[in-house]
């Protein structure tokens, strides 16, 4: 739906328009001025000065969809949105043909799938934009492995051929394109290979399939289980592969394709030709060996990878359209004292919205009548809810007590805390990359060799070499292809990744991708959030002081008492407590809740209070210092006070705590022990975050975050190069968590912080991140070493099946000797990666 702004006043040259938002601006009330090449811009607040700051030419001017004409932003007078986006105009006609027609100046339609290729793209982009016809117009796409590559529309990677994805949030759960289609071509290649592989190796296992139908029908039968492998389901890994050539990217699809084409296109040879070979690499039958089994088979291994990757990659969305769950898809908006539900895209900026009990506040605005608790731990991950009276402002997405008030719309829309919270970390999921790309660092000076040793050594075989010289030549060629193909590099990473994250999940971790594996053994920043991580993030009944002449259980009953008739969450703490600890259950009359300061009532026949310091002041109660004494140290050690009243005096006070987890200091000695810096980083005010800090052994202690500033603590440590990894629990630490080089999740918190993460410690113990930090060390070490393997024996096998032993020992490396040097490192890959299951933690 179009949505109009409210136009500044022409008459008024104090109001201008703030170029980054769109809302009218004060030049004379705001504190929030920039200056550009000798202008002066306001702004409504400093996260919009901040952008602005940072990249002022995208903000100055704007281009009028209907005429065309280029709109100063901060000077225009006539602005629309429409589907979330800001439109300028240069004239209020304009602005009226556009809000009356939109679609006639925006092209709504899907990707086109007709449009012209852009450089560099092939024409299969065009199925992935018919794939991904529900992404709307104008996403650009961007590789998960290269973020730096961004495209118009969909791909191709140029730099690793995988396909590209669309930035921004998901619009719906449809599946991956490219899971679904990968998990078919991986079942198809399996069904081939397996009758493949037992037909070839079948001799090997006692299975004489071979000799019941003889050795010539035996390679055509090959041939014809090998060739859907090969030239259909393997067409995305030679696509990939023949663009890292184009675009001399040699990464681990040159490998795979040459490798398997070669091995596809000798045996082939090898079946309509096998009279060009000589005598010397024939079998006993005088037919030359075919690996029609290798190829496939190596298909189908990399598929198993690709496709357990992609399943991976395939959850970062879901905690995205987690984050836009957390906003009602409607709300109660009141015209002229009538209230009526309207989708939330209809809100305006300005509008009157009733939030009722148990709502979601629908957008960022102010209270203007009314008052209730919001649960607002989505952005402070505190557990206790916040007052809300009028005046006070309230963001989208927070959660409404029993309360109910009138809120004024102030951010709508992309404009809201929410949105701005679901584009951070939309951005940093697509700032990851998998491990498999260690195995591309090696490939790239790996590739270029093996196929310099090939066509070197076909050259020396033509020239130098005897008789018949072409046969020699192809053989010597194709066996160093062969021997240098990475059957193991398809099962090095992936197979490490399976086995340890089964031993993590028997160790309460759950690892989500391979870069949290191999980011988090090189970690040496951790930031922690307070409640939930530190602490159990349920408050809890602490002391019970009482003044002289009463007694504990007299000053917890009453408290009880007049807690009973409040839905506070401390409320319910005190109640609970009192009921554990055996309190007397009295009856409250008159009771009141006196907003922002407690609740008031008669119990026993006499009037009582329960509060702060405040409600003592205004019901005339004074407030002895020895009280605020035991208030200031209760709060140093991380502990709410709240102060009881009766008869018009102070009988004592109760506490109310979040406890820390008893295995918190242990683990942070631990971590730090290993060489990790701890840093506490909460939205908890600063006397409780130090006194929680000093508690479990923290030094550096952020406190009264936001979201938006753990995100920023999270991006500054890292320009300082620092490797960062962040445990929290709530959707307030959700940015970070996917900002982080390592997200951590504990298992009780939030189902976005625990998607956001790429590990996730299921019973919340922190002591867990040192068991993730031994598990990551171990497999980030034996991925290493599966490469070493996948590459090692490959790597001693090129001069042999060049031909440097024929001249002293007339010997030639046999193709079948290169395919068994491939199946022992696969063999040894596997052996290597099943050590995991016994690593100690």
């Amino acid at each position: 739906m179009n949505e109009q702004n409210t136009h500044p006043t022409p008459a008024a040259p104090a109001i201008t328009r703030d170029p980054v938002c769109g809302m009218t601006v004060d030049m004379e009330k705001t504190a929030h001025k920039a200056s550009y090449e000798g202008r002066e811009f306001g702004f409504c607040s400093a996260g919009c000065k901040a952008k602005f700051e940072a990249a002022p030419q995208d903000y100055l001017k704007a281009t009028d969809p209907v005429c065309g004409m280029s709109v100063d932003r901060a000077k225009a007078k006539w602005m629309s949105k429409h589907e979330g986006k800001r439109y300028y105009f240069c004239s209020q006609g304009c602005q009226a043909k556009f809000e009356t027609e939109p679609a006639k100046y925006l092209d709504a339609s899907p990707v086109s799938l007709h449009a012209p290729l852009m450089p560099g793209q092939h024409g299969h982009s065009h199925a992935h934009a018919q794939e991904h016809a529900h992404v709307p117009k104008g996403t650009k796409w961007t590789c998960p492995m290269h973020p730096e590559i961004v495209r118009e529309e969909a791909g191709d990677c140029p730099l690793c051929g995988m396909a590209l994805e669309p930035m921004g949030v998901p619009v719906d759960d449809a599946p991956n394109p490219e899971l679904v289609d990968f998990t078919r071509r991986m079942w198809v290649s399996a069904a081939f290979s397996v009758p493949l592989l037992l037909l070839s190796m079948g001799p090997m296992l006692g299975l004489p399939f071979r000799q019941w139908i003889g050795e010539p029908l035996a390679s055509w039968v090959e041939l014809v289980l090998a060739t859907p492998v090969v030239l259909w389901a393997a067409q995305p890994f030679f696509r990939r592969a023949w663009s890292s050539l184009v675009n001399r990217s040699p990464n681990m699809w040159t490998l795979i394709g040459l490798g398997t084409g070669a091995a596809y296109l000798f045996s082939v040879v090898a079946v309509l030709l096998p009279g060009i070979f000589p005598m010397e690499v024939t079998h006993m039958n005088g037919a030359p060996p075919v690996y029609f089994e290798a190829a496939a088979v190596i298909i189908t291994l990399v598929f198993v990878g690709q496709v357990l990757e992609l399943r991976a990659r395939e959850q970062t969305g879901k905690a995205l359209r987690a984050l836009f769950d957390l906003a009602p898809k409607t709300a109660r908006r009141i015209e002229n004292g009538v209230e009526t539900d309207v989708p939330l895209e209809a809100i305006r900026q300005g509008d009157l919205l009733r939030v009722r009990p148990g709502d979601a506040v629908p957008v960022d605005g102010t209270v203007v009548e009314g008052s209730s608790y919001v649960d607002e731990s989505m952005l402070t991950g505190e557990p206790v809810p916040a007052e809300k009276s009028a005046g006070v402002d309230v963001t989208g997405g927070t959660l409404n007590g029993e309360g109910s008030f009138v809120m004024k719309a102030e951010r709508v829309g992309a404009e809201t805390r929410l949105s701005q919270i679901v584009e951070l970390v939309s951005k940093a999921q697509r700032s990851r990359a998998p491990i498999q790309a260690l195995a591309d660092r090696v490939a790239s000076w790996f590739v270029p060799t093996v196929i310099a040793v090939s066509v070197l050594s076909f050259g020396i075989w033509w020239f130098f070499g005897p008789e018949p010289k072409i046969a020699y030549a192809l053989l010597a060629a194709v066996s160093v292809l062969i021997i240098a193909c990475p059957c193991a590099l398809g099962l090095a990473t992936p197979m490490s990744v399976m086995v340890s994250t089964g031993r993590g999940a028997h160790a309460g971790v759950l690892v989500k991708d391979a870069k949290a594996l191999e980011g988090f053994a090189r970690i040496d920043t951790l930031i922690v959030d307070k409640t939930g991580t530190l602490t159990e993030g349920k408050p809890t009944l602490g002391d019970v002081i009482a003044d002289k002449g009463f007694d504990e259980g007299w000053v917890l009953a009453v408290a009880a008492a007049l807690e009973r008739g409040s839905a506070h969450p401390i409320a319910a703490a005190i109640e609970r407590g009192a009921q554990q600890r055996g309190a007397r259950s009295l009856e409250v009359a008159d009771f009141h809740s006196v907003t922002g300061k407690g609740v008031t009532g008669t119990v026993a026949g006499q009037a009582a209070a329960l509060g702060n310091v405040a409600l003592m002041e205004s019901l005339g109660i004074a407030v002895p210092q020895r009280y605020l004494d035991l208030m200031s140290s209760a709060a140093n050690s991380a502990r709410t006070s709240i102060l009881l009243a009766q008869d018009g005096k102070l009988i004592g006070l109760v506490t109310v705590s979040d406890p820390i987890k008893t295995t918190a200091r242990a683990a942070v000695g631990e971590l730090q022990r290993l060489g990790i810096e701890v840093i506490m980083a909460t939205g908890d005010a600063r006397g409780p975050a130090d006194a929680v800090g000093k508690a479990v052994g923290i030094d550096r202690v952020e406190a009264a975050m936001t979201p938006e500033a753990k995100h920023r603590l999270v991006e500054d440590l890292k320009a300082k190069g620092r490797k960062v990894a962040m445990a929290g629990d709530g959707v307030n630490d959700s940015p970070a968590l996917a900002a982080a080089d390592v997200g951590i999740a504990m298992g009780t918190g939030a189902d976005v912080a625990i998607e956001s993460a790429g590990i996730t410690l299921m019973q919340g113990d922190l002591s867990a991140i040192v068991r993730a930090r031994h598990l990551s060390e171990a497999t980030l070490s034996n991925i290493k070493q599966n490469l070493w393997f996948a590459f090692g024996y490959n790597t001693l096998g090129i001069p042999l099946a060049a031909g440097v032993l024929f001249p002293f020992f007339g010997w030639l490396l046999s193709p079948m000797v290169a395919a068994a040097a491939m199946s022992l490192s696969s063999v040894s890959v596997i052996g290597n990666a099943l050590r995991l299951r016994n690593v100690k933690l």
